[in-house]
């Protein structure tokens, strides 16, 4: 079967699924780590600093959240799954640090820090690479891990037979 003009096969989508899941998964691998070495800078101190709650105990909780599942996109192992907490952590990154920069003062209680230039472009500049990460796990969620996974390997439940003996797609 020939596929259309200008359309990816199914290799050059497989390798545009990986570099994401590289990318995503690097990036909240390493960041989730970085908490663990420098947690003044960034975890329980800068948690504080922003006016997130409990500091102490969510510095740790992100940390973790960010390491186990920066590592399971890394392997493509429950892609879908860990895609799910790193969206939620992601989005509370960017309603608690980018959006009073967008405003220009604090916002639901978190605080503003002290930069040259607030609003539009510099809430765009400061969140790049916050957006990047929010479209690249929302893109994993649609797409899962590809046939380059540990998800790959494991065995579809899609196709397992029900117990009438024809093989209807599980529910």
């Amino acid at each position: 079967m020939n596929k259309p003009p200008n359309q990816p096969g199914p290799e050059t989508t497989s390798l545009a699924v990986a570099l994401i899941r590289l990318m995503v998964g690097g990036v909240f691998l390493v960041e989730g780590l970085l908490k663990f070495l420098y947690p003044d800078e960034l975890a329980a101190g800068r948690f504080a600093k922003i006016g997130i709650p409990a500091p102490a105990t969510l510095g740790p909780f992100v940390g973790g959240v960010e390491t186990i599942c920066g590592a399971l996109i890394l392997l493509g192992l429950l892609t879908r799954l860990a895609a799910l907490p790193l969206l939620f952590n992601i989005s509370v990154a960017i309603i608690s640090t980018k959006i009073p920069l967008l405003l220009g003062h604090g916002f639901w209680g978190f605080t503003l820090p002290k930069l040259a230039r607030y609003g539009f472009l510099s809430m765009v500049h400061e969140a790049r690479t916050d957006f990047s990460m929010w479209l690249g796990l929302v893109f994993l969620l649609i797409m899962g891990a590809g046939r380059w996974s540990l998800d790959a390997k494991l065995p579809s439940r899609r196709a397992e037979p029900n117990p009438g003996g024809d093989s209807a797609p599980a529910s």
